[in-house]
């Protein structure tokens, strides 16, 4: 098979009326298919169904501490949920905060307290001249919108299969005093399914940051979101490798059930060193008495154990799993040899990355939205929505149906065929 840059005048010509024919044909099936954010399917969410009967009017709502979880108190967590959501963390329970239902919010009012009140005793950054934030890209976009709201200055840093590039990271940390924290995605990466290297995740723990206040804001969205029982991945654990690199207060983790039991009621979680915790809590309690205890103990109840949750887990995995190797078997067959684009193949998370030739992806983007597929916005994966190649798209398969998501896929792969030849033809003949 030729590539679209190997092809001849003609032959250039005649795939771009047929892409053009195949591309009309979609438009006429007045598609309404979104793609846009990784949400669970229904089918996932009726895996957690259950829990809605954990806790009863008849249940005894008190923790094995006599603590009754309909009142006040309880500003960190019960100690059941501590256990559970450590378990799932890999971290100790006396680590960990428990909160509300969106590790997000806890990430925005970390930030927000650390403009307004500073970290452990530090200057708030609102009194600051200037504060950085270094930017993993492709990354999170909604992570991008947090430090974009408050001001803050954000520098992208490029990722590889390994992580971010740490050459860089090191030396601008080391350098700069107003950088104040790295957003990080270690595991099963948004939006590429990367997970970091070992040698990242101890360079990471190593670092010499110029600013006392310097904090790595790690979300573990993903710790457990596996696609395979045979191959996943496997991330050190963070707090104890900067515990044992003489860092202890530099790493703020987060994590949530929000993708594991129901995304608006799930529970949201932080772990890091008992120096940050204090720090926190002194805060926290100005800010409430405490979060939703019932919420906390209804998760406990209904999966017992980490053995329960892991297990709930496969069960995800087994609804998802045939929807990513959908995507990445039409990608393989209608895109390969074509030099059109690469992608990733990731053992978990909720995204596939796909890069496009450079100056492609709004336009595939915006085919396929007048063709009725929404997709991510080109771009969102770069701090201020700004993708200096144009290139990078993401992919989210886990929502539509899978007969949608073929679909979606087949009409995807339509557009990026039919861009790239339309871009090559142009740069070649015109």
């Amino acid at each position: 098979m030729k590539t679209y840059v190997e092809m001849s005048q003609e032959e250039l010509k005649a795939e771009i009326a047929s892409l053009k024919e195949s591309y009309k044909k979609y438009q006429d099936m007045e598609l309404s298919l979104d793609m846009s954010r990784g949400k669970p399917c229904r089918e996932q969410l009726d895996l957690s169904m259950g829990m809605m009967d954990a806790l009863n009017s008849d249940a005894d709502l008190s923790c094995e501490d006599g603590t009754d979880c309909r009142n006040y108190g309880v500003l960190s967590g019960i100690q059941e949920a501590k256990v559970l959501i450590g378990d799932m963390m890999e971290n100790n329970p006396d680590n960990i905060i428990i909160y509300g239902n969106s590790s997000l919010n806890v990430m925005y009012d970390t930030v927000s307290r650390a403009m307004t009140h500073g970290i452990m005793g530090n200057t708030p950054w609102c009194k600051l001249d200037k504060v950085k934030f270094l930017c993993p890209a492709p990354g999170y976009d909604r992570h991008f919108s947090i430090t974009e709201y408050f001001g803050i200055e954000m520098i992208t840093v490029p990722m590889t299969p390994e992580g971010p590039d740490m050459d860089m990271v090191e030396k601008l940390v080391s350098e700069d005093e107003s950088i104040k924290g790295i957003w990080c995605v270690p595991k099963y990466s948004n939006p590429q399914g990367y997970s970091y290297s070992d040698e990242t995740v101890r360079r990471f723990a190593r670092l010499k940051p110029a600013a006392k206040d310097f904090r790595i804001f790690w979300d573990n969205a993903y710790g457990i979101h596996h696609l395979y029982d045979d191959h996943q991945d496997y991330l050190i654990e963070i707090l104890a490798e900067c515990k044992r690199a003489g860092n202890p207060d530099l790493v703020y983790k987060f994590a949530s059930t929000s993708k594991v039991t129901f995304p608006g009621s799930g529970i949201a979680a932080l772990a890091t060193s008992l120096n940050n915790l204090e720090d926190i809590e002194n805060q926290l309690k100005h800010q409430t008495i405490g979060h939703d205890k019932v919420n906390q103990l209804r998760h406990v109840r209904f999966f017992g154990d980490i053995h329960g949750m892991v297990e709930h887990m496969r069960k995800q995995a087994e609804v998802i799993r045939p929807k990513f190797e959908a995507v990445e078997e039409i990608f393989d067959k209608n895109l390969t040899g074509l030099g059109v684009g690469e992608w990733t193949k990731p053992r978990g998370g909720y995204f596939i990355s796909f890069d496009a030739l450079p100056g492609c992806a709004k336009a595939i983007v915006d085919r396929a939205k007048k063709a009725g597929v929404k997709m991510t916005p080109a771009g969102a994966t770069y701090p201020y929505g700004k993708d200096p190649l144009d290139s990078n798209i993401r992919v989210a398969p886990t929502y539509p149906s899978i007969e949608d998501l073929k679909t979606a896929a087949q009409l995807f792969t339509v557009c990026v065929r039919l861009v790239s030849a339309e871009k090559i033809y142009k740069e070649k003949f015109n």
